[in-house]
């Protein structure tokens, strides 16, 4: 088992390993995120309105 302390320390240690993304980095990536919710948005509005219509133009050869 490991002393409380020196955990503590030893993940200290670890974090000041971490690199950090810059300001600029995280507004390109965050940018980039919205874009592609965007995208993937207006694609399955698309799929979707055409399965709408296709079940739409199938169910209405029975009247």
């Amino acid at each position: 088992m490991v002393n409380p302390l020196q955990f503590l320390q030893e993940v200290r240690q670890e974090a000041t390993k971490v690199t950090w993304p810059t300001r600029r980095e995280t507004l390109i990536t965050t940018g980039l995120v919205i874009l592609m919710v965007i995208l993937v948005s207006l694609f399955f509005l698309a799929v979707d309105q055409a399965l709408r219509l296709m079940v739409h133009l199938i169910l209405s050869l029975g009247h």
